[in-house]
């Protein structure tokens, strides 16, 4: 029992760094410029799409690839729409 109660209170330490975590990249994101935000998403969209591709060759379990997902939309709605297409004046 008390081997369950540890890892019970390990993993509100972890939940609660998370939230800290999130809350300070929420507010660094909030804070960049236009500019910095479109070259943020393009990035982190490449960086999401190589992540999810070795997720989907590991052995973990399905709930983890669909929290990422749902994660990786939330992150990109934060960031912002996505740049218009290079030579594109609208």
């Amino acid at each position: 029992m008390k081997n369950l109660q540890e890892a019970t209170e390990r993993i509100c330490e972890l939940k609660g760094s998370l939230l800290v975590l999130d809350t300070l990249l929420i507010s660094l994101i909030q804070a960049m410029p236009a500019e910095v935000r479109a070259a943020a998403r393009l990035r982190f969209e490449a960086n999401a799409e190589v992540a999810r591709t070795v997720l989907l060759h590991a052995s973990i379990s399905e709930h983890t690839i669909g929290t990422f997902d749902l994660e990786a939309a939330r992150a990109l709605a934060i960031v912002g729409t996505p740049p218009p297409p290079a030579g594109c004046n609208g």
